[in-house]
């Protein structure tokens, strides 16, 4: 979720069950995903459906710096489908499964959204993200969480036992990336809890702009923790994945310790 505000929005059917109703809106080229407020979930540029429009989900990706071949990505929260359309189109290798909740978001983003086929390669599962990570047991490689009801954080979402269940679904070398509002009161509470679990492996990458910050933790210590191995690494993935390595790269020196030339982690 974006905090940025849009203007035009177009209620695309009621809410059910107590769910947040589920709007779309266009303006310039790009089409939004709602969920009852104007906060945008997910945006689509419907000229290149592949780019990731908002600079959180540019930043969540930030996680290919450490791997940039993972085989199983597991993503709680559909939303527009942006990361969806984007591991299909440049992780070629790699098996995607979105998990949403809501009937609605599904729906909405398989009419709307231009999502890949639904296959081998990509499968979207109706249901509760923090109950169906319990499935997996070492067996995927990362985990992003997106999950916002349009007005904050999923609570099941940021509990250290989501968090203890996150660590236990991921592989050796695997990530848990998270989107999260800075300006949530509860920002330092829910990452508090992320460090105790993945003992202080985790990292905090802002976003471009609006306040959100992807957040980083690692199963294991990665091997590369290098500055100058990070940057050489983020100037050969930048035109390889489209994404701005090298600045992702600077904002992670600002917002997280180091010492000795390297992350400390």
């Amino acid at each position: 979720m974006s905090k940025a505000r849009h203007p035009f929005r177009r209620r695309v059917r009621p809410g059910v069950d107590a769910m947040p109703e589920v709007e779309i809106s266009e303006l310039d080229g790009i089409r939004s995903l709602h969920l009852g407020s104007e906060t945008i979930q997910s945006s689509m540029n419907l000229e290149d459906p592949t780019d990731l429009v908002l600079s959180y989900s540019r930043a969540m990706m930030g996680f290919l710096l450490f791997n940039d071949s993972p085989q199983h990505i597991l993503q709680i929260g559909l939303g527009g489908g942006s990361l969806a359309r984007y591991i299909d189109f440049y992780l070629r290798d790699t098996k995607s499964v979105a998990i949403d909740i809501n009937p609605q978001v599904i729906a909405v983003a398989r009419a709307f959204f231009e999502l890949p086929e639904e296959g081998d390669r990509f499968e979207i599962v109706e249901a509760d993200g923090a109950e169906y990570v319990r499935i997996f047991n070492g067996s995927t490689d990362a985990i992003l969480v997106d999950g916002f009801d349009g007005l904050q954080i999923v609570d099941a979402l940021t509990t250290e036992e989501f968090f203890e269940d996150c660590r236990r679904a991921l592989s050796p070398d695997g990530v848990f990336v998270t989107n999260w509002w800075s300006g949530d009161k509860r920002y330092h509470q829910f990452l508090e809890r992320l460090c105790n679990v993945f003992e202080g492996r985790v990292l905090e990458l802002p976003s471009a702009s609006h306040g959100n910050v992807a957040v980083l933790a690692f199963r294991e210590t990665p091997e590369t923790i290098a500055w100058d191995e990070l940057e050489k690494i983020a100037l050969e993935r930048e035109d390889r994945f489209g994404l701005e390595f090298v600045d992702f790269i600077e904002r992670l020196r600002l917002t997280n310790q180091s010492s000795g030339g390297k992350l400390l982690l």
